[in-house]
């Protein structure tokens, strides 16, 4: 047992986690040597125990310090001694209990290293779980962005064109905006916004830049708007419209010397061949006037031909007009011979300012109501027998009524216009209406050329829509086929197709702007009929006795 005892296992620990790493030189001899050798060596035997990492237990000897070469010589000499049995069973004892012992360390040994294997083993099998729920979410998202992809690919379309337009209710065929979408196609947005009058629309446009008032709903919001051609001037000198851009297009080519003349101005709003354009017209019409037949022939009178019939003496108090300075004093100078776009009275007229202020004089003692508003309410309720007014608000009145006729004079008359212009909103700085402030829709040219095309005529020409298309005014055929109208309230009129006669157009007259000077005369020369009895409370007045009248007119016809 002294051997055990004095035997010593110098070992090397290389890693942090439980593995030892224990050099033997001879680790394929697993059992010592026991030469024959006197007590005394057995004494002071020492033997080395290394351990390895493949857990092999060897056994090196070393002489004792104690013992002498002659002693090694002698021992090496001596042949093999025969040991008692009791110390060599004593010995294989101790053998087979130092391998037992080293056999028990070793055996603890997987206890100490399956820890880490067991570990890494659970990690591995998790990574892997984990990696699989990853890639299984992966082909999820992919999947699902595939099918988003898809769907976006099955729409008919990826990418609209917005064209937002404003316009005077009545004023546009509902049939343009249907044939318009379909011609572009599913691409285009489009989106139509209706003012009641063309004050309004000039008043909306004005707002923005006076009180800063401004969001997508505004009209300076829209692409495209429609204002009078009486307005244009006041648009362009306040900037609130601008110029088209690009107007070497075919609509342009196609349109009457007239209008390119006419809609060409200055940054003043004044008539210039060096001009730009401005705006681009859709309709047109004229000043109208209309008469009740049955009045006529029961009380023997001549119908109505030309302004020189306002002025005769059976008629005197039977004529409502509306009370625009440039259309009463223009009907004045018209039956005087002259232009509507007189500047100067003394010099262009004969007579001068004198004679047209007497005309104008015995103007106002025929006519009973000057009202723009209410002009055509008296007509109907049967308080005057002629009104005379713009085509536009005429005919749709006369249409619903009987036993009218509307002509045009024969000396010609004023032109209106309803006309397409682009807002002035890329001079305000905003975000409130969209994309609008980096300029107007691309659709533009094709809209206004859409609006111009000879099929856009035939509402006109079925008299859907009071006024005529702009080619028209180039010249158009007298007779309308009857298929047209058929079906259709029959008005008696010298119109044609909307527009006056190919004749009559000749000797009629856009209203062009005036100098301040001129207007302010025009004004005052209106303003100088207006007797006290023709004040607020007498309009007041006539309007409710007039609506009495028609009431009690309409309530007749119903029964």
């Amino acid at each position: 047992m002294a051997v055990l005892l004095q035997t010593h296992y110098p070992s090397s620990l290389h890693s942090p986690r439980y593995r030892y790493i224990c050099r033997n030189p001879n680790r394929y001899r697993y059992f010592p040597k026991f030469p024959a050798t006197t007590t005394k060596f057995l004494v002071r035997y020492n033997a080395t125990v290394e351990f390895s990492g493949d857990r092999n237990l060897s056994h090196r000897s070393q002489a004792s310090p104690t013992t002498s070469v002659a002693d090694h010589q002698a021992c090496s000499e001596m042949a093999p001694l025969k040991l008692p049995q009791a110390f060599v069973h004593l010995a294989f004892s101790a053998v087979l209990f130092l391998c037992f012992g080293v056999r028990a360390c070793s055996a603890s040994s997987p206890a100490l290293t399956a820890g880490p294997s067991s570990v890494q083993e659970e990690q591995t099998i998790q990574d892997d779980h984990d990696g699989r729920k990853h890639d299984k979410k992966e082909n999820v998202v992919d999947k699902e962005l595939e099918a988003a992809f898809n769907t976006w690919k099955s729409k008919t379309y990826a990418l609209t064109v917005p064209l937002k337009v404003v316009a005077l209710r009545g004023s546009m065929p509902p049939s343009w905006i249907k044939d318009f979408i379909n011609s572009q196609g599913r691409r285009m947005k489009f989106n139509v916004k209706y003012y009641a009058d063309l004050e309004s629309i000039f008043s909306d446009l004005s707002i923005p830049f006076t009180k800063g008032n401004l969001g997508p709903a505004s009209a300076l919001a829209a692409d495209i708007v429609g204002i009078g051609d009486s307005w244009l001037k006041f648009a362009i000198t306040k900037a609130i419209i601008e110029p088209i851009r690009d107007v070497d297009q075919e609509w342009f080519k196609g349109l009457d010397e007239k209008w390119k003349v006419y809609l060409r101005r200055n940054c003043e709003g004044e008539i210039d061949p060096n001009g730009e354009i401005w705006a681009a017209p859709y309709r047109w019409g004229c000043m109208v006037i209309a008469y009740k037949t049955n009045k006529f022939q029961k009380h023997k009178l001549a119908p109505i031909e030309d302004w020189a019939d306002l002025w005769r003496s059976d008629l005197a108090g039977r004529i409502s007009m509306v009370d625009s300075p440039r259309e009463v004093v223009g009907a004045v100078l018209k039956y005087m011979g002259a232009s509507y776009n007189t500047n100067d009275i003394n010099l262009e007229v004969d007579g001068g300012r004198d004679a047209v202020k007497l005309n104008l004089d015995l103007l106002a003692k025929q006519v009973r109501l000057f009202d723009s508003v209410n002009y055509l309410k008296s007509f109907g309720a049967g308080d005057v027998w002629v009104a005379v007014g713009w085509s536009s608000d005429v005919i749709p009145v006369a249409k619903r009524m009987s036993n009218v006729a509307v002509i045009v004079p024969k000396s010609g008359a004023s032109l209106w216009a309803d006309l397409w212009a682009i807002p002035a909103a890329s001079r305000i700085q905003t975000n409130r209406i969209g994309g609008r402030v980096r300029g107007a829709s691309p659709l533009i040219h094709q809209w206004i050329e859409f609006c111009l095309q000879s099929a856009r005529a035939l509402p006109f020409k079925q008299e859907v829509i009071p006024g005529a298309s702009p080619s028209l005014l180039q010249g158009h055929s007298a007779n309308v086929p009857v298929e047209l109208t058929k079906g259709r309230p029959k008005l008696n009129t010298n119109l044609v197709e909307g527009a006056p006669p190919p004749e009559i157009v000749e000797r009629c007259e856009f209203l062009e702007p005036l100098s301040n000077s001129t207007l302010s005369d025009y004004r005052l020369l209106l303003a100088s009929i207006q007797e006290p009895g023709h004040g607020l409370i007498h309009k007041m007045h006539q309007y409710i006795s007039s609506m009495v009248k028609f009431s009690g007119w309409f309530k007749s016809k119903l029964t």
